[in-house]
């Protein structure tokens, strides 16, 4: 049941998506399979569970900054509800790039490189705009 909760984040992330860009593609894809390969028999080990802080090891400086984002996004994922399937996603998605829209701010507010201010940028770009779109949509009517 661990590694359900945790593995649901990954999924709501994959299924993202995130303007079409190959590249962003190509990053998902490899997040996904980095955090599958650390997914085991129902246990989740390797370094990727350590840096989530489910694991030994500390977190350092960079984890403490995204600290009260995550555990805000992870909050607001669980609570997000729907009367269907379809209603309940987009509910958590809109909470999940809610999220993600907190971490990049943290990202431009805080880091130095350009290429990861440049990643950062268009998550806000483009979650924003999906966030939006999330918003705007209304349950088929049947």
């Amino acid at each position: 049941m661990r590694a359900a909760l945790i593995a649901l984040p990954v999924l709501l992330l994959a299924a993202c998506e995130g303007g079409g860009d190959p590249v962003e593609q190509a990053m998902r894809d490899a997040s996904a399979e980095r955090h599958a390969a650390t997914v085991k028999d129902g246990e989740v080990s390797g370094p990727d569970h350590a840096a989530m802080g489910h694991g030994a090891g500390s977190a350092g400086a960079g984890d403490a900054a995204f600290a009260a984002p995550e555990a805000s996004m992870h909050s607001k994922m669980a609570a997000a509800t729907g009367a269907t399937v379809d209603e309940a996603y987009v509910a958590k998605m809109i909470a999940h790039h809610e999220g993600a829209v907190e971490m990049a701010e943290v990202a431009l507010a805080q880091s130095k490189d350009p290429e990861v201010r440049r990643m950062a940028q268009t998550v806000v770009d483009t979650q924003t705009r999906e966030i939006a779109e999330m918003r705007a949509w209304k349950p088929a009517a049947n």
